[in-house]
């Protein structure tokens, strides 16, 4: 008499026997290919000089490729065991899944790697450096635009992947009119800021490192995304505005078409100041500083009060840190070469009195 239980056991041994092969199977040959794969890729960045962060290759994109080649592996090695049809479907399921999950994320990290090779090559610590942050500001609003559709993709892939989800897409395609309205209506503000962040990237109102005051704050950008947009204050605090913000409010850009700006030292003093020597101690203190661009410098007297003079010395600077460190050299100095050779000269309040007639 035949043992039901027996054949049973026999059919499951041999059945997880042959599912480890094909799992052992797939990774060993996988993992070979991936290591000549991914040997092939590091070799032709560092010979090419744009290997770009090691962590990224080996914490994020080479285990994706890895994992993809175990996947396509085991695909590539079912037949070779028969599967139950019960257990046949679930697996292909899962294995679509999974395919579409790790090329997603390989997708959006290619995107990452790519752009960061193309920075890589970019030179911003040049002293003209406009097209290089032009460059770097468009690709990290394209690199959010494509991680964006990437995962839209990915996500509606895995959801036509089951005919249950493909009646329910059918089901909101049909009812897509009044679902639109609701949802325009719901999140107005969100899309404003997502067409704002496209607006920008063809624009290019402002970009990364640009130097910008707003609400009296004076930073750099930071980051720009497609909600907002990160600064930079000078004192490390962070200020956060909606994309949306920057292009309906004023603001001002001090590098908007280069980083060289104009810089003013006002100076009060008496009227008998000798302005000859003060315009030749300027100058001099000019040629002896390295933050000095060589190209503005003038003194003037700009305005006169009953009690003062106001002499206004105005300069130039590559940028405008180096700006503000020229006017903090110039005032301080200007000020102890008044006091150490016309102390006499620096402001007062003149009190005459006549002594009456006997």
């Amino acid at each position: 008499m035949i043992n039901i239980a027996e054949i049973a056991v026999i059919i499951l041994e041999n059945y997880l026997t042959g599912l480890a092969v094909l799992v052992t199977g797939s990774v060993i040959v996988s993992y070979f290919f991936a290591l000549i794969l991914i040997r092939v890729i590091r070799n032709y960045l560092e010979t090419t000089g744009s290997l770009p962060e090691k962590h990224l290759l080996r914490q994020k994109f080479f285990p994706l490729i890895w994992f993809l080649l175990i996947l396509f592996g085991f695909k590539t090695f079912m037949p070779v065991i028969k599967i139950p049809a019960a257990y046949l479907d679930v697996i292909n399921k899962t294995w679509q899944v999974l395919v579409i999950i790790a090329a997603t994320s390989f997708l959006t990290n290619f995107v990452t790697l790519l752009k960061k090779i193309i920075v890589k090559k970019l030179d911003i610590t040049v002293k003209d450096n406009l097209e290089q942050r032009k460059t770097i500001t468009r690709l990290d609003i394209a690199e959010k635009i494509l991680f964006v559709i990437l995962v839209l993709i990915g996500f509606l892939a895995i959801l036509l992947s089951f005919e249950g989800a493909r009646e329910i897409g059918t089901s909101l395609i049909a009812s897509a009119g009044l679902a639109g309205i609701i949802i325009g209506f719901a999140a107005q503000k969100t899309l404003a800021n997502l067409i704002a962040g496209f607006q920008i990237a063809f624009t290019q109102p402002f970009r990364i490192d640009d130097v910008v005051i707003v609400q009296g704050e004076w930073g750099r950008i930071e980051e720009i995304t497609l909600t907002y947009v990160v600064i930079r204050i000078w004192d490390k605090r962070r200020l956060v505005v909606p994309v949306t913000y920057l292009l309906e409010n004023p603001f001002q850009n001090w590098t908007r078409n280069d980083s060289a700006i104009l810089g003013y030292v006002y100076l009060y003093t008496d009227y008998n100041i000798n302005m000859d020597a003060l315009r030749e101690e300027f100058y001099r203190l000019l040629e002896n500083s390295e933050l000095w661009n060589r190209e503005v410098a003038v003194v003037q007297v700009t305005d006169t009060t009953e009690k003062t003079q106001e002499i206004r010395f105005l300069v130039s600077a590559d940028d405008s840190g180096r700006a503000f460190d020229l006017r903090c050299y110039l005032r301080e100095n200007l000020i102890k070469f008044i006091q150490q050779n016309f102390p006499e000269s620096l402001p007062k309040y003149r009190i005459t009195s006549e002594k009456p007639v006997n």
